[in-house]
């Protein structure tokens, strides 16, 4: 579909369905910016080196405080694939790191994590054979997350470039699982529809239209961060190598969605 053509689709759904999210979100407020973060998900998660190093280096832009993250990740896992209770196990992730002078530093935690970032795949939220199983282990997951102390968090992914439709049925998705869980919902997808239609020159996704270009991630640390803090990314100087009239735009997009999609 030519970028023309898919900037009109999208225009249409936008217009025929307000946010493309047709629940609202029942969690809108993210509580204290955590400390520490768990990403659990896939290949979208770990493209361009990983997306919690970016957010990473946006907080401390922001100037704020340092955020402890783990990115566990399997290649096109859903939820289903991932032993969440063995993440948070005693002595295992988060038992040291390294210094400036690569020295071992032997962590002593008092919680492993304050948040899980959850992503299921791409498309089992929606796809027929598997939106039962994203039900059940959204639930399964949050209480295990819950349980160990930590609060659950969804990631709504984005559709396929050739898929605009996926838009607005991750959104419904995750904004239904969001709410019967109590967990807050990251509505990058949202933000990736939403950039397409005001520019649809600009590529968010590698050749295989699904996976996510530089500008992509940038767009969805930005989103991530705006949702984790409650504070608007635009302005932020970390721009990952991108050019800052392209990042400005994607900070904008970022912030208009995540205030659009709580409805603040």
């Amino acid at each position: 579909m030519k970028a023309s053509l898919r900037a009109l689709v999208l225009a249409l759904a936008l217009a025929a369905t307000p946010a493309l999210a047709q629940t609202k979100p029942a969690v809108t407020d993210p509580g204290p910016a955590p400390a520490s973060v768990i990403w659990i998900g896939n290949s979208f998660f770990y493209f361009n080196n990983g997306i919690s190093g970016y957010v990473s280096q946006f907080l401390a832009a922001a100037r704020k405080p340092a955020v402890r993250s783990s990115l566990v990740t399997i290649s096109g896992s859903g939820f289903d694939w991932h032993d969440v209770d063995s993440y948070f196990r005693p002595g295992a992730i988060g038992k040291y790191s390294f210094d400036a002078n690569n020295n071992v530093v032997f962590n002593k935690l008092d919680k492993l994590f304050d948040v899980a970032v959850m992503m299921d795949c791409s498309q089992c939220p929606i796809h027929p054979t598997l939106k039962s199983v994203f039900t059940h282990y959204a639930k399964k997951n949050s209480e295990i997350v819950r349980a160990k102390g930590a609060k659950p968090v969804f990631f709504m992914s984005w559709a396929y470039a050739d898929k605009p439709e996926m838009t607005a049925q991750l959104a419904e998705a995750y904004t239904v699982a969001g709410n019967e869980n109590n967990a807050l919902v990251i509505p990058a997808g949202l933000a990736f529809a939403r950039a397409i239609s005001k520019q649809p020159e600009l590529n968010l996704y590698v050749a295989d239209k699904r996976h996510p270009s530089l500008a992509g991630t940038y767009l969805a640390t930005c989103v991530v961060f705006a949702a984790l803090t409650g504070r608007s990314p635009v302005g932020n100087p970390y721009l990952a190598g991108i050019d800052a009239p392209t990042a400005s735009f994607l900070q904008t997009v970022a912030w208009e969605t995540v205030q659009d999609y709580y409805g603040k």
